[in-house]
């Protein structure tokens, strides 16, 4: 897994750089690395909507599976199979998707933490000397981040990589230069988009239970007792989702405190362009399906 991790990070850092020449900024050369990373994943980003979308669908039929099967979990078991199975959809697409999203967190991780051996290719002997030349302590818990520092405050062009990005030096780590107030504003503001995120999300999932109550309320006898249900449904999804907009930030600062603003940076625009990206699919996905 390291490998792979490795290989994907160089493969990215082969990008940033590329975007890092152009603009001769890491902020801005971040900002458009992680808009052109969302290009190259719309396929898959696509395909995860549609798939989000119709497992919506089926929760009423699989609700219905488990109520007929309650006393036989074999069969139970071998239905909901049948059912994933004649919808064209894998009980385990949202786990490939998570497992994704996990190595190329890493692979960033990798990538903004060790910005001269990824992006800028110089080889681990060079990087050495410089340790040496600078009395960088093999110790230090970002290597190459203290070294990109120590060069510039000593005017060494040789390893140079601007990072100060509209007043934000981006190679601080919030935990260490604690001192300083800027190195708050981007994981702040990342947790702001992700309560933004959520109450959308929310809202969306609100809608959608609202109609579906509305769709059921002229069925008579039935009217009552499926409201009641999707009510009761609503409210499990409400409560999950409400648990999620806490811990999902306070997670995301948590190891953004630990690391270099770069990942805090790609953090933020990654979740604002999802954001946005989530609304619109949604929009257009749910239209062709109806």
């Amino acid at each position: 897994m390291g490998a792979l991790i490795g290989q994907i990070a160089s493969i990215l850092g082969y990008l940033l750089n590329f975007i890092y020449h152009l603009v001769n900024n890491y902020g801005l050369a971040i900002i458009l690395f992680t808009i052109v990373i969302q290009i190259i994943l719309l396929p898959f980003s696509i395909k995860q909507q549609k798939t989000l979308i119709k497992n919506n669908k089926i929760q009423e039929k699989l609700k219905e599976l488990r109520e007929k099967y309650k006393n036989d979990q074999v069969r139970l078991g071998q239905e909901t199979l049948d059912l994933y199975k004649s919808e064209k959809m894998s009980p385990f697409s949202g786990c490939l998707s998570s497992i994704l999203q996990l190595i190329l967190f890493v692979s960033i991780f990798c990538l903004v933490s060790q910005p001269l051996t990824y992006m800028e290719r110089i080889d681990s002997g060079k990087i050495g000397e410089y340790m040496q030349k600078y009395e960088i302590s093999d110790q230090a818990r970002y290597k190459e981040i203290s070294l990109i520092r120590e060069a510039k405050n000593h005017n060494d062009e040789s390893i140079s990589i601007e990072m100060n990005f509209l007043g934000i030096d981006l190679s601080n780590v919030p935990s260490i230069n604690w001192r300083d107030f800027t190195v708050y504003i981007i994981p702040g503001l990342y947790v702001i988009s992700s309560f933004i995120s959520m109450k959308i999300t929310t809202n969306q999932g609100k809608k959608k239970k609202k109609d579906k109550v509305i769709e059921v309320a002229n069925e008579e006898e039935k009217a009552l007792t499926k409201k009641n249900d999707d009510e009761d449904d609503f409210d499990s999804v409400e409560a999950m989702n409400k648990q999620m907009s806490i811990m999902m930030p306070i997670m995301a600062v948590m190891v953004a405190c630990v690391a270099p603003l770069g990942l805090a940076l790609y953090w933020l625009i990654n979740n604002i362009i999802m954001t946005l990206q989530r609304v619109i699919l949604n929009k257009i996905l749910v239209k062709d399906e109806d």
